[in-house]
């Protein structure tokens, strides 16, 4: 990560804009939530550049070509509409540039709501239990497709399809989490490069 520059979309509390800075990246981080700039800013002082944004906008502030990595974790669930973010990230990254990002995972999704149509891109409700303080929070469940198409649509080469597996670690903490996340996998992570000569 040394000498890279990445944008963290959707940052959270700042835990990866941490580790990120840690290892060198010069880290611009954006999420949405007055809540979650506070706790990012809190943990990472002034070293990051923390910035409240909604991710349905341009990202205006961010020169064309100008990032190495763009990393997106568990924040598209909560958009509905992803081929004009995928394709600013796309604007703003090098050639050569890599995209990562996690979500939940489509399978396991569809079943826990309990959908009629898997096919269907819809609006769902999604308990977030962060902090200790459960939250009702609108999200958007959609169909594997309808994950994989966005990254073509905006010029992305799928280089990775990953779906994380619980650790030994978590099966001594959580056992039955554990059964669970080996029967119904809980995430999926995409690793998508822009082409080292872009269109």
């Amino acid at each position: 990560m040394r000498g890279r520059r990445v944008l963290d979309a959707g940052y959270g509390p700042g835990v990866y804009s941490e580790w990120l800075f840690e290892h060198g990246a010069k880290v611009i981080a954006v999420d949405a939530s007055q809540r979650m700039v506070e706790l990012a800013k809190g943990r990472l002082g002034g070293s990051v550049d923390v910035r409240m944004f909604d991710l349905r906008k341009p990202l205006s502030f961010i020169e064309d070509a100008s990032l190495d990595l763009v990393l997106a974790s568990l924040v598209m669930d909560y958009v509905e509409e992803w081929v004009p973010i995928f394709r600013e990230f796309h604007r703003v990254l090098v050639g050569g540039g890599v995209f990562v990002f996690s979500v939940g995972h489509p399978f396991t999704d569809a079943r826990s709501h309990g959908v009629e149509d898997y096919f269907r891109t819809e609006r769902v409700e999604l308990m977030w239990r962060g902090f200790g303080v459960p939250v009702l929070m609108p999200s958007y469940r959609r169909p594997l497709e309808a994950m994989i198409e966005p990254f073509s649509e905006a010029g992305f080469l799928v280089e990775r399809i990953l779906e994380p597996k619980p650790t030994p670690e978590f099966k001594e903490r959580e056992p039955e989490d554990y059964e669970r996340l080996t029967k119904e996998p809980g995430f999926i992570c995409i690793r998508a490069r822009k082409p080292l000569r872009a269109s």
